[in-house]
């Protein structure tokens, strides 16, 4: 199965496990240089309206994956293990 990045861009995530919405794809991790995709990462949701405090996004590994829909991502993975601190901008990962 082949999909480009912008077909998979912008799709609610939603894991199986307890039906929990955890937001929508916004960029994806590739092995380089074998071009593997390795996850997903999903914004948590801010806490506080506005969008001040948002420090932690979702990084799920693509071997959770369990179905792509034509507007959702089915996932089997525990959210609070996926979590992970977010890059401060301009520092590598």
């Amino acid at each position: 199965m082949s999909m480009k990045f912008t077909d998979l861009q912008c799709k609610e995530v939603i894991c199986v496990s307890n039906g929990q919405r955890l937001g929508f794809v916004t960029d994806v991790l590739v092995e380089v240089p074998e071009g593997n995709v390795c996850a997903i990462v999903v914004p948590c949701r801010c806490r506080f309206p506005g969008g001040l405090i948002r420090r932690e996004d979702f990084l799920i590994p693509w071997s959770c994956i369990k179905r792509i829909g034509p507007d959702i991502v089915l996932v089997d993975a525990k959210p609070e293990q996926c979590r992970t601190p977010r890059a401060k901008p301009g520092l590598p990962l």
